[in-house]
């Protein structure tokens, strides 16, 4: 009997590549080596007509304003007209140089370290506790949560006729037989820019606190559980499994935390006005872009002032992309990585 020669050798019965082309192996073309076609025309219709509103509004409602604003920043212009007393770089001179401005750089540069060092640690905290098993924690959720969601105006209206001389802040006072810590909350400078940060960190802390509520859900309770079986205590599960989980989480709030208190004026504009708000030491670059601008009838030097503003966010925003962000971005960013 001849035994039949069997193409398919090996255990598994595959195809010798070797019993073609005398012998030689035949290696297949990596992924990376295949010819990449694109998209195509249908492909790149479709991104167009998803991306195109989006792109209109967001050239027409952001860069549009900011390439107006710089190219009024160089002229006296008084509002209305075609400008034409052009003056160059004197406005943004002007603004470098102006100790106004100075300080009302110095209150954004406080209100942001402030911002960051009173709010992250007590929002940490109140998020840590309203994650465990708590009676009425749904009640205490919204509570913290109301005065985010309260307009500024209603929140500065009523917290400056609270802090008054004669308000319901230093009435308190008095009926408890405190009355000579009354202060006067809003005009004294030592006490102004402490004022303003008790009211931002009461407005906005329920902002971080629900920020951290979401992000501790997402860390898995094995973990915590493990270490306590190994012998961890609650605080050391915290600093060593809670903490750098919510890393990512802390990042996103801080990078939205520095730009909101950057760009901070409403608060400030009324409880203090655009007067009081520069002696008192609570004055920002808003504001001061306000007063010196509209307010002033000089519409050329205020666009130059914001056009300042932005150029700092924006170079704020940047450097933090790229050695805060960073770490988060790189493991989802793997396109062109081999």
């Amino acid at each position: 009997m001849t035994v039949r020669e069997s193409t398919l050798p090996g255990e598994f019965g595959q195809a010798d590549p070797r019993a073609k082309n005398g012998g030689a192996v035949t290696k297949a073309a990596p992924p990376s080596a295949r010819k990449s076609h694109g998209l195509g025309w249908s492909g790149r219709l479709e991104v167009a007509i998803l991306v195109g509103p989006a792109l209109v509004v967001f050239l027409a409602f952001v860069i549009y304003p900011v390439v107006m604003a710089a190219y009024y920043g160089f002229f006296s212009w008084q509002g209305f007209g075609a400008p034409t007393d052009f003056v160059g770089f004197r406005n943004y001179l002007t603004i470098l140089q102006d100790p106004t401005f100075h300080d009302a750089l110095w209150h954004n540069a406080t209100i942001v370290v402030l911002s960051l060092v009173l709010q992250g640690p007590v929002a940490i905290l109140v998020a840590l506790l309203l994650n465990r098993k708590l009676r009425g924690q749904s009640i205490i959720r919204v509570l913290i949560f109301v005065p985010y969601v309260i307009s500024e105006v209603v929140v500065g209206t009523g917290w400056s006729l609270m802090l008054q001389g004669n308000g319901a802040i230093n009435g308190f006072l008095e009926k408890i037989g405190l009355g000579t810590l009354a202060q006067d909350w809003l005009a004294n400078p030592d006490i102004a820019i402490w004022t303003l940060m008790a009211i931002i960190t009461w407005k906005y802390i329920g902002f971080a606190v629900i920020l951290f509520l979401a992000g501790l859900q997402g860390i898995p309770e094995e973990l915590s559980e493990a270490a306590a079986i190994d012998g961890a205590s609650y605080w050391q599960i915290q600093r060593r499994i809670t903490l750098p989980l919510l890393g990512p989480t802390l990042r996103i709030w801080a990078f939205l935390s520095i730009i909101g208190s950057l760009q901070l004026f409403d608060l400030v504009y009324i409880i203090w006005g655009q007067y009081i708000s520069s002696t008192a030491g609570t004055s920002t670059m808003a504001t001061y872009l306000v007063s010196n601008g509209r307010n002033s009838g000089n519409f050329g030097y205020g666009n130059a002032v914001a056009v300042v503003l932005f150029v700092i966010s924006l170079v704020v925003a940047l450097v933090y992309q790229r050695y805060v962000l960073s770490r988060d971005t790189a493991g989802a960013l793997t396109e062109g990585k081999k």
